[in-house]
Order: structure tokens, then C-alpha cells, then sequence
């Protein structure tokens, strides 16, 4: 075998080891995400008020979905419950006069303020609008929640 013959093998082994070595990685590895500048779970706060009005299709330039408007110790609140918080099984069920509190971030959006809701307490019943990364979470999800928590696996 000459030298030339030799070294294209010893080329072509490596790129076969590189590519080995490219495969060997997990197939659901992904790469970490940044934290969602949208939202932030390390700057949630909870609020406890008393449902002013529930707008299933508020009007103008807001967070599509639901909105609670809350009134609280500090003034009125625009809380958006994601665009199935009303909707399916489990669906929160609440109404104007009823005290709540509601945990989440509050946000700027068009020079207004509006508070995302990511869990809803209502009596003892906690409803999740959306997930850690502000997420709204869906009918189905949300029943799956519920199914597991019945059960009593961590969720």
C-alpha cells in the first residue's frame, strides 16, 4: 500500500469517527434556551382582589384571551389569563364580586400595564393559566394536570 493510499484511509477513518462521535449525541438533546424575556417567574408576585368584570374578548392592542379586571389595595388591575383560560374542563369559573388571588408578572404592553397571570386561587381550587415560562396552557394540558394530580404524581 503506498504512503498516499495510507493517509486517504487514515483521512477518511477520521471523518467516519467524527461523524460517529456527532451521532453518539442524545437525539432530544437541545440546546438550553434563555430565560423568556417575556416572562420571568423569578419576578412573580400574587395579588388579592375582588373581580371588578371578566372580558372573554377585551377590545383594542392588549394580550389576546380572557382578561380579569381586579380590584385590589393598590388600584385596579388588567389581568390577561392566556387564551384558554376560560375554556374547557377544569376552565376557571369565576365572577364579578368574588375575591381571588392571582399569581403572575406584571408586564408593559402599549405604554399600559397588564398583569400575566400564570395561577388563578379561587376558594381552594388553584387553576394554572399558564407555565413557568409564561406559556398559556392549554384545555388539554390543563386536564392532564388534573389527571395526574388526582393520582398523586408530581407534576
Amino acid at each position: 500500500m503506498s504512503r498516499s493510499s495510507a493517509r486517504s484511509i487514515g483521512v477518511i477513518a477520521g471523518l467516519f469517527v467524527s461523524l460517529l462521535l456527532t451521532l453518539a449525541v442524545p437525539v432530544g438533546a437541545q440546546v438550553r434556551r434563555q430565560a423568556n424575556p417575556y416572562y420571568d417567574v423569578t419576578k412573580e408576585v400574587t395579588l388579592t382582589g375582588t373581580i371588578a368584570s371578566v372580558v372573554a374578548k377585551p377590545a383594542g392592542r392588549t394580550i389576546p384571551g380572557p382578561h380579569l379586571f381586579l380590584t385590589t389595595a393598590s388600584g385596579e388591575v388588567d389581568a390577561s389569563l392566556g387564551m384558554w383560560g376560560l375554556q374547557g374542563k377544569g376552565a376557571l369559573s369565576v365572577a364579578p364580586g368574588e375575591t381571588i388571588e392571582v399569581t403572575g408578572v406584571m408586564k408593559t404592553l402599549n405604554e399600559k400595564e397588564i398583569f400575566v397571570a400564570r395561577t388563578v386561587k379561587s376558594g381552594d381550587q388553584v387553576y394554572v393559566m399558564r407555565n413557568e415560562h409564561g406559556i398559556p396552557v392549554s384545555p388539554h394540558t390543563r386536564q392532564r394536570l388534573a389527571e395526574k394530580a388526582q393520582k398523586g404524581e408530581s407534576l
